[in-house]
């Protein structure tokens, strides 16, 4: 059983599917497995990085698949280390992926200490005039890098991959989002696995009822509505299915509210300003 994804246009013209796959701590092997099955049930959009060392067993899965090369959605990212060589960096995971090019490619974090992150977005635009990737973006930007960035370049990123959940939710961040017209791509969606989603927020135990749905498919269709781009991680078959179960109900907007209302200014993962690892 395959399920039907909606994909949301960017604004350099192309389309991403609006429901994709995070690799995010899976090792080469398991990453090879999970990729394979979430092929299997529909997934065609997967989120991978360098970092995350797992491109080659992506690219294991790519291979075997079958699945033609244009229905896939594949991101990676630019390490902070590797900023003054993104050409470098690109070549290495496009490699080990096995492709010529990646749908999207993103500047992991800003870095701003490395004072690196302003020259890589204009490598970035090289690399996608030569075809390595057709699309590029950034992930964990503030307005300032934002701004940063803007202030030398007339190509706005197709999106910002930004932590975001009911608790912690970017309002601020997202309008500006859509006033650059940059799309909000959400990690850890599901409050990065950290939290007792049903003892944090009781409600949603009602809601999951009244909809016939887990609660991790409530509010990935919080998202949906909201028109974020989501990519939760998962290792098990049963989770892929319902992690992409979500274009048949629709959440009313007393509902989509009331999850509104949860948001608690609460990171779970690191500060943007902090990401300075090598």
């Amino acid at each position: 059983m395959t399920f039907p994804v909606n994909s949301i246009t960017l604004n350099d013209g192309t389309s991403i599917p609006q429901v994709g796959l995070g690799t995010y701590r899976l090792e080469d092997d398991d990453a090879y497995r999970v990729t394979s099955e979430a092929f299997a049930v529909g997934y065609r959009h997967i989120d991978t990085a360098r970092i995350y060392k797992n491109e080659a067993g992506i690219g294991r899965a790519i291979r075997e698949s079958g699945i033609p090369r244009d229905d896939l959605y594949i991101t990676t990212k630019l390490w902070n280390g590797d900023q003054p060589k993104a050409r470098d960096a690109i070549s290495s995971s496009l490699d080990r992926l096995g492709l010529e090019h990646v749908d999207l490619y993103l500047v992991h974090w800003p870095a701003p200490q490395r004072g690196t992150y302003i020259d890589a977005w204009k490598q970035l635009e090289v690399l996608q005039q030569d075809g390595l990737a057709t699309s590029i973006g950034v992930s964990n930007f503030e307005p300032e890098h934002l701004d940063a960035i803007a202030a030398v370049s007339d190509v706005v990123p197709v999106l910002n991959q930004v932590e975001l959940h009911p608790l912690f939710q970017q309002k601020a961040l997202r309008a500006e989002h859509v006033k650059r017209g940059i799309a909000t791509e959400a990690w850890g969606p599901l409050c990065h696995g950290s939290v007792d989603l049903a003892a944090e927020m009781p409600s949603l135990v009602n809601l999951a009822e009244r909809y016939e749905k887990s609660i991790a498919q409530v509010i990935l269709r919080w998202h949906i509505q909201h028109g974020t781009i989501v990519f939760p991680k998962t290792s098990s078959k049963e989770r892929l299915m319902e992690n992409i179960a979500l274009f048949n109900f629709e959440l009313n907007t007393a509902d989509m509210l009331e999850i509104d209302g949860f948001d608690a200014g609460r990171r779970l993962g690191a500060a943007p300003a902090d990401g300075n690892w090598d």
